[in-house]
C-alpha cells in the first residue's frame, strides 16, 4: 500500500498525466481510487483481498484491469479505452518512463449529469429511453457468452447457496436494518419458491437463459447522452456475473422500483420481453427482484461494521438498508 499511496499522490498531479487534465478529482470506493480529469478517468484498483475479490498483487491488478476492459467493451466500446502502466524513473508517470509500478483503466469521460440515476431524479427519463435500454439489454444478452460451466450458476444448488449466503450474512442486523418477522418471512418465502419450482429453473437453463451477464445492472451505472452506455461491469468475480439473464433484468427494473417509478420498471419489463421473446421471465422475476433488493439491503447493512463511516452516515445506511428490505418483503409476497 506504500508504493500505492505514492502512486495515488502522484496522480493528483497534472505532471503524472499524458495529456492536458484541467482539474484533478480523486473519488474513492472501497475497492478503487478513480481519478476524473477534464476528458478521460483513469481507474486505478486498491491493493486489497476480501476474499470474494482480490487485487493484492501487481499481476492480479494488471490482469483485473484488463478483463474490465474487455467485459465493459460489450457495452460501451467507446467509453473504455485502454489498461495503461504507471512507470516510476525520477518520477512517476502514466505511460512514462522507467519500472511498471501499477497499472490503471483508462476511459473516456462523460458528464455526471448524464447519470441515469440523476435523470429519473429530474424527470428526465421517459419510454423512448426505457424502450431503448431494453433493446440494447435484450440483444446483449443474446450475444452473450454460454457455457456448460455457466450454466451451473442457474442451478438449484448455487442459487441456494447464494440465498444461504444471504442470510447468514444478515442474521446479525435482525431488528436492527431487517425486522425480525421480515427476515423470517422471506427466509420462507424463498425456501419455498425453490423447492417448488425445480422445473422451472432447470427449464431456464434448458432454454440457454443463463449466461455471462452485466451483474450491477442499475441506473447509477448507466449514462444516458445521445447514445446508452451501460457501464461497469462485474469483472472481479464471476460468480457475482454469471446468471439467469432475469437477474441481470430485475435488477434495473427494482431499482426502478425503489424509486418510485415502477411505471418505467415494468414497461421496461415488457419491453424487454417483446425484443427477447422470453416470456417465461414472469415466472422468476418476483423472484430476482427480491433477491437483488435483499442483497443491497445487506451490502448497505455493512456500513454499520465499518469504522471508518461516520454514524450520521451509518444512519442515513441504517434507513436505506431498511427500506431495500421491506421492498424484498414485498416481492417475497408476490411469489
Amino acid at each position: 500500500m506504500q508504493t500505492q499511496n505514492r502512486v495515488v499522490d502522484a496522480l493528483l498531479t497534472a505532471e503524472a498525466y499524458p495529456e492536458d487534465t484541467g482539474k484533478i478529482e480523486l473519488i474513492q470506493t472501497h475497492i478503487s481510487f478513480v481519478f476524473l480529469t477534464k476528458e478521460f478517468v483513469y481507474k486505478v484498483k486498491k491493493a486489497v483481498n476480501f476474499g470474494f475479490l482480490d487485487f493484492s498483487t501487481l499481476q492480479k491488478r494488471q490482469f483485473f484491469c484488463q478483463k474490465e476492459l474487455d467485459l465493459n467493451r460489450r457495452l460501451c466500446p467507446e467509453i473504455y479505452l485502454k489498461v495503461v502502466p504507471i512507470n516510476k524513473s525520477n518520477t512517476i508517470k502514466i505511460e512514462g518512463d522507467g519500472e511498471t509500478i501499477e497499472y490503471a483503466l483508462k476511459m473516456k469521460r462523460l458528464p455526471q449529469e448524464a447519470i441515469m440515476t440523476r435523470l429519473l431524479s429530474k424527470n428526465k427519463v421517459g419510454s423512448k429511453v426505457i424502450d431503448e435500454l431494453a433493446k440494447i439489454i435484450a440483444m446483449f444478452h443474446q450475444n452473450a457468452q454460454s457455457s456448460g460451466a455457466i450454466n451451473e450458476f442457474g442451478s438449484l444448488k448455487i442459487i441456494k447457496v447464494n440465498w444461504d449466503e444471504n442470510f447468514t450474512q444478515t442474521e446479525k442486523y435482525k431488528n436492527q436494518t431487517i425486522p425480525g418477522a421480515e427476515y423470517e418471512l422471506l427466509e420462507e418465502k424463498v425456501n419455498k419458491f425453490v423447492k417448488s419450482n425445480k422445473a422451472l429453473f432447470e427449464d431456464r437453463v434448458k432454454r440457454g437463459k443463463i449466461r455471462d451477464c452485466h451483474g450491477d445492472l442499475h441506473s447509477g451505472n448507466i449514462f444516458i447522452t445521445d447514445k446508452i452506455c451501460i457501464f461497469d461491469a462485474i469483472e472481479f468475480n464471476d460468480r457475482f456475473r454469471y446468471s439467469d439473464v432475469a437477474s441481470d433484468v430485475a435488477f434495473l427494473a427494482m431499482d426502478l422500483d425503489f424509486q418510485q417509478r415502477s411505471d418505467l420498471a415494468d414497461y421496461l419489463v415488457e419491453r424487454y420481453i417483446a425484443y427477447s421473446k422470453d416470456q417465461e421471465l414472469t415466472k422468476v422475476l418476483p423472484f430476482y427482484k427480491c433477491y437483488r433488493a435483499y442483497v443491497r439491503g445487506k451490502v448497505i447493512s455493512f456500513k454499520l461494521d465499518d469504522p471508518s463511516v461516520s454514524n450520521k452516515e451509518k444512519a442515513g445506511a441504517a434507513k436505506e438498508a431498511q427500506a431495500y428490505f421491506k421492498l424484498a418483503a414485498e416481492y417475497a409476497k408476490k411469489m
